[in-house]
């Protein structure tokens, strides 16, 4: 099998062209580490070596361009990988890679999540079900939901927010206020004790 043709598509991809018609797609890295130029000759073990580290490079550099989008977990980015036509070999190959360049930390992840979520005003709840959702071993939910900070500050915030103005014994609001808090992910004992400072302040 020769090579008749060695042409760069876009970025660090690139086609070898073989002399009966077939095309492999591989990369920049594939075509240094094994020296392919046009007109050379590739025995059969060598085109299959060539076309499994074409296939693993052309993984990588999909694996890049998904965590570029945004951060991920080890796992989210392996089921990504399957997901867009991967082998399981070659994505679990791919957080191999990126977990020794640091671009993958399950611990950094979920600290970052929790934050994320606690800004925005979410209770722990809803915030363990986003590290549930995004598939972050549960053997770090802990460590990183002590990074959560006191609430109470928030939840008063969020209630006043959907109470301004509201009677102290207008029970309908306060319910619909309760159920809004909770569906944020905010515990009903925390919710309760939120409302008996909220009505501390307002009842005249």
């Amino acid at each position: 099998m020769t090579i008749t043709e060695l042409k760069q598509t876009h970025g660090e991809r690139y086609v070898l062209v073989l002399d009966d018609g077939s095309v492999v797609k591989t990369t920049l890295a594939v075509v240094t580490d094994c020296s392919l130029y046009a007109g050379r000759e590739l025995s059969a073990g060598e085109l299959d070596e060539i076309t499994n580290a074409s296939r693993l490079e052309r993984a990588k550099l999909r694996a890049m361009r998904i965590i570029s989008a945004r951060p991920m977990s080890c796992r989210e980015l392996y089921d990504r990988l399957v997901e867009k036509g991967e082998s399981e070999r070659d994505a679990a190959a791919c957080v191999e890679y990126l977990l020794g360049l640091r671009f993958l930390n399950d611990a950094d992840y979920a600290a970052m999540t929790v934050r994320h979520y606690a800004a925005r005003g979410y209770g722990r709840r809803r915030i363990r079900d986003e590290l549930y959702r995004r598939k972050v071993p549960r053997e770090l939910w802990d460590e990183a939901l002590e990074q959560l900070p006191e609430q109470d500050g928030e939840l008063d915030r969020l209630l006043e927010k959907r109470l301004r103005g509201t009677d102290p014994d207008d029970r309908a609001a306060i319910q619909k206020a309760t159920a809004a808090l909770a569906r944020r992910g905010f515990g009903w004992q925390e919710i309760k004790e939120a409302i008996e400072r909220w009505r501390s302040v307002n009842e005249v």
